[in-house]
């Protein structure tokens, strides 16, 4: 069964994710690593047409800047892609703070040292087996730089973090339901978790709980025509308390 975790964002927004599993992890960390991996031997081919006469400096040397190259790879992509490198893009995961901030310098810096232990000089048998077994499948890097890797979900019914927070203000959204100020943040919460929940099991008890939901909420909201299309209704109310209320 895949594991979740809940990530308070830095707009006050409790969102569900479903953890990258070991396999993505894996899979994208391949990628990644013959992407550095061709990347070095073309620039090693064409340092020795340049210098044919390499010595063994120059052997250590190269060796070094593939070491760095490695790190600076997945430091740079991490960094300027938000937590995603194109390994992790391929398998639609990425990197996030516990705190829900974008990964910065020094998390990525962390994660990245610390993979020597977990990873590549034990032949990833620590980091599978903390990611495995720890509750939010975190390794070591992970544990010290408080983040996780977490799946990009994509659906029909998908409740997505951007179609909130792209709204910004008043100035810029107008409100369908101003009356959802009447609700609490609880409420909106337990609405969040029932769409969340629809997306990740789509079967007939969430679908009903859905009906039920926009049944009880009709009354509080003054709202006497049912809505055609009830998971836009409820993402609706989301967007509109988050503007009304922050």
């Amino acid at each position: 069964m895949s594991k979740t975790i809940e990530i308070r964002t830095t707009q006050n927004v409790t969102i569900e994710y479903e953890l990258a599993g070991l396999r993505e992890r894996a899979v994208a960390w391949v990628l990644d690593s013959a992407i550095v991996g061709f990347a070095y031997y073309l620039i090693l081919l064409l340092l020795l047409l340049l210098f044919p006469n390499m010595d063994d400096m120059w052997g250590m040397f190269v060796g070094i800047m593939l070491f760095l190259a490695y790190f600076l790879y997945h430091i740079c992509f991490e960094i300027l892609r938000r937590g995603q490198s194109p390994g992790k893009i391929a398998m639609n995961i990425k990197v996030v703070r516990l705190d829900g901030k974008d990964p910065e310098w020094s998390d990525v810096t962390l994660r990245a040292l610390l993979q020597l232990v977990d990873s590549i000089f034990c032949l990833g048998l620590v980091g599978g087996l903390l990611i495995k077994t720890t509750a939010k499948a975190q390794r070591l890097g992970d544990m010290a730089a408080n983040t996780t890797l977490i799946k990009l979900q994509s659906g029909l019914h998908a409740f997505r973090l951007n179609d909130i927070l792209n709204i910004s203000s008043l100035q810029n959204y107008t409100p369908v339901y101003p009356q959802v100020r009447n609700l609490s943040e609880k409420d909106m919460i337990f609405v969040k978790s029932v769409l969340t929940r629809l997306n990740t099991y789509p079967n007939r008890a969430h679908e009903e709980l859905v009906e039920d939901l926009v049944s009880k909420l009709m009354p509080l909201l003054g709202v006497d025509q049912r809505p055609f299309n009830r998971i836009e209704f409820l993402k609706t109310l989301l967007k509109d308390y988050i503007v009304l209320t922050r």
